[in-house]
């Protein structure tokens, strides 16, 4: 079920001190990719060896204060549904409320993963009160300090024993997900692809079922879709869909090897577009820039070109990354757009011989080696590709931790000059011979 970790409970308990504890520290570790932004909603986090994203629900509701109850319990709804793990957090220094006891109750009947997570447990005599909380029925549950941090680890051993590993068919079909806001036509994509009508609206409440994987075979072209267009009652989540509609792309990104991200022609490349072009872009997923609704622009004042600018603008510093313009209704460049996609997937699998790297990256690196460190030459003996699902590179070298970004810069576009990395992320890591 994808690796979300969802966060969920009433507003003002500590959810976003907890998430940021939780991707906070190891976010430097994670993105190293200068001009990240930090989004307060989803972030990715990697313990023990397994990689997952966190979602804050709280992130999702505007003015805590007043949060209506409603909205908190579709939330969490959304969450049962959408989260591997969910992490249900009350604080001691209110007791038990009658909305922590609703939400236990939502919680209990998921049959998911709960840890119910007491914060605010920071001396003896709350230790002590923090008892109570066991009347909720969890058997995992945790006392901490988000503040302090105390506890956080345990917390996360019990997380991600619930999760997956990442299992790496690389001999299997590619998979494709198309991702994007609500309305920019993920749906008319997928059926204009498969060309039926997949999404049938069942009425029964509540139907849930992971991502639809399609298998496409036509015009020498094979792969599968990774469909979120979800087959669900529409009228249960209009009050969260912005919610509901991340958790989805979250949820497909981590399924798929090239995300077809949509954006809108006519509103342009929006901050949610972005958010999830950077979540692609942590997972070491191919990105594919669709523009739809290409048809409804004027052209006299919009040039194809000046649209691609806009987007690298926003989209910096990766920007090798394909734009087209499409118009799922007209079936326009949809079938060009499946072809490019296959080849970001063909970049992002390639292998490249250490014998080779090694004879065309050695000599531009004694020709423009790397800046000097307080009188320390920074001398790189050796180059080879680590045997990842994503592209990504050791240098091997006497001094690994005075390389300097830009310098690291540098390197990527030596490789990405040499080879073809149009729509994949490079990773470049440096390490002591």
């Amino acid at each position: 079920m994808g690796n979300i970790v969802a966060i969920v409970g009433r507003p003002n308990v500590g959810k976003s001190t907890l998430f940021n504890r939780l991707i906070g520290e190891r976010q430097a570790i994670i993105d190293n990719v200068a001009g990240v932004t930090r989004d307060r909603q989803y972030g990715s986090s990697y313990w023990n060896g397994k990689n997952f994203t966190v979602v804050d629900t709280g992130g999702f509701v505007l003015h805590s204060e007043d949060v209506f109850e409603s909205a908190i319990r579709s939330q969490v709804r959304i969450a049962v549904e959408e989260a591997a793990v969910l992490i249900f957090m009350v604080d001691v220094t209110t007791g038990i409320t009658d909305l922590d006891e609703e939400v236990a109750d939502l919680l209990r009947r998921s049959r998911k993963p709960v840890m119910l997570v007491v914060n605010k447990v920071d001396n003896s005599q709350r230790l002590f009160e923090a008892n109570e909380f066991w009347g909720l029925g969890f058997e995992q549950t945790f006392f901490l300090s988000s503040l302090t941090g105390s506890g956080t680890g345990e917390l996360l051993d019990a997380v991600v024993e619930n999760i997956a590993e990442e299992i790496s068919d690389s001999d299997s079909l590619p998979k494709f997900a198309i991702v994007g806001q609500p309305n920019v036509g993920k749906s008319s994509l997928t059926n204009a692809l498969l060309g039926e009508e997949r999404h049938i609206v069942t009425e029964i409440a509540g139907t849930t079922r992971d991502a639809i994987h399609s298998h496409y075979k036509k015009f020498d072209m094979e792969f599968v879709l990774v469909d979120t267009a979800g087959i669900r009652k529409k009228g249960k989540v209009h009050e969260n869909l912005e919610f509901y509609s991340v958790m989805r792309a979250i949820n497909a990104i981590e399924e798929c090897d090239v995300c077809l991200l949509l954006i809108d022609a006519q509103t342009g490349m929006e901050a949610q577009d972005v958010s999830i072009f950077r979540l692609a872009q942590k997972r070491h997923k191919g990105i594919v820039l669709l523009v739809n609704k290409w048809d409804l622009v004027e052209k006299e004042t919009n040039t194809a070109r000046d649209f691609e600018k806009a987007i690298h603008e926003r989209i910096a510093p990766f920007t090798d990354v394909p734009v087209l313009f499409i118009s799922v209704l007209d079936k326009t460049r949809i079938f060009k757009a499946v072809e490019v996609a296959l080849g970001v997937y063909a970049a992002r699998n390639q292998k490249i011989k250490t014998s080779e790297l090694n004879e065309r990256l050695l000599p531009i690196i004694e020709k423009t080696p790397p800046p000097a460190h307080r009188g320390k030459f920074v001398k790189i003996k050796y180059v080879t590709q680590l045997p990842l699902a994503y592209p990504a590179f050791a240098f091997f070298c006497n001094y690994p931790e005075h390389v300097k970004e830009n310098y690291k810069n540098f390197l990527e576009n030596q490789l990405r000059r040499m080879y073809n990395f149009h729509g994949v992320t490079i990773l470049l890591f440096f390490r002591k011979k």
